[in-house]
């Protein structure tokens, strides 16, 4: 039995020391030291040896899984060390190397003209109200002064998803939803930021989404003069303290009277170029008196109660702001193009 031992503790040690991985030192470690393994197995041959026998070959079993043991030790921390030389060769920077910049984004120029407008009618005491995209026929048309089959709906070709229901085609129903939300109450001052949705032909300046800006003002004693000064406020901090704005005689449903705004062309200071087609002016907004009507259907005495509306395309804005001079370059995720406002 003496000579079994010996030459198991030979085999054992021959096949650790051939041992690569972690795995294969753990198989051996099963095989020769395992409950079912060698040297269990020789071991069991002992109650067949004489008393005198007994503790010489128990001595030399005990040499035998001290060595393999040892050779153990010594295999699983010389595996562990390699394996570590390994990761840290596989892992090891060289600070020579020239440094990569990462790679850092923008706000889009929609959403930087949305929060500056929005900065502007704030510091002017003005909330900002939301309303839903997918919109009832009565906030987006009944409830300003448009009835079914009257002939201005043909001004915004809608996206009706059934009789009652449509895509917003401005921001307006968000108006009438926050004047029947007050029941009555004053003052209203509120901007309305959102997307709107109409039927319309992609070109350089008309998109089938786009985005509104509308304002809403409802008070006593409100009057035109109050929303001509609110918009020369807001167009000489938008465009500069030298822009001047003029109104012309226009025609909304929902105001009367009803102006469209313009600004003294933010190209050539009003002196006449290509871009405001040498007027010397550039159209950027719609605006009003809120007609009695819209009032009085969203719970407001007309008589005592007046109003001035207003709306802008955001993307108008931003245009004339930055010099674009195609509305689709807002929508076609071209990094070239959104890079450029990285540093605005």
């Amino acid at each position: 039995m003496k000579e079994k031992l010996l030459a198991l503790q030979e085999a054992a040690l021959a096949e650790l020391a051939q041992a690569d991985t972690q795995q294969a030192l753990n198989d051996l470690r099963v095989k020769y030291m395992g409950k079912k393994g060698a040297l269990t197995e020789v071991l069991r041959g002992m109650g067949a040896l004489s008393a005198e026998e007994r503790p010489v070959i128990g001595q030399v079993a005990n040499e035998v899984r001290a060595a393999i043991e040892r050779m153990l030790e010594q295999k699983t921390a010389e595996l562990e060390r390699l394996e570590t030389e390994r990761r840290l060769a596989a892992e090891t920077i060289d600070v020579t190397l020239p440094g990569r910049s990462p790679a850092i984004g923008a706000v889009h120029p929609l959403s930087k003209v949305i929060r500056e407008v929005e900065d502007i009618f704030i510091g002017m005491g003005y909330t900002i109200a939301e309303g839903p995209e997918l919109e009832h026929d009565y906030y987006n048309f009944e409830a300003l002064n448009l009835p079914k089959n009257h002939p201005a709906r043909d001004m915004q070709d809608s996206f009706y998803i059934t009789e009652e229901l449509l895509m917003r085609t401005h921001t307006s129903p968000v108006q009438v939803r926050t004047m029947e939300r007050m029941k009555g109450a004053v003052p209203v001052k509120i901007i309305c930021p959102g997307r709107v949705y109409r039927r319309d032909d992609d070109d350089a300046t008309h998109s089938h989404v786009f985005t509104q800006i509308e304002g809403l003002v409802i008070d006593e004693h409100i009057r035109m003069s109050d929303l001509k000064g609110t918009l020369l406020q807001f167009a000489q901090e938008m465009f500069g303290k030298d822009t001047k704005i003029r109104m012309r005689p226009s025609f909304f449903p929902f105001t009367e009277p009803s102006a469209e705004v313009d600004v003294s062309c933010v190209m050539c200071g009003g002196v006449g170029c290509r871009v405001c087609k040498h007027t010397g002016w550039l159209e950027i907004l719609g605006s009003g008196m809120v007609h009695p009507r819209v009032l009085e259907m969203a719970g407001y005495d007309p008589a005592k109660y007046s109003g001035f509306a207003f709306g802008m395309g955001v993307e108008r804005i931003a245009m004339l702001k930055y010099g674009i001079d195609d509305i689709r370059h807002f929508y076609m995720n071209d990094l070239r193009f959104l890079k450029q406002f990285a540093r605005i």
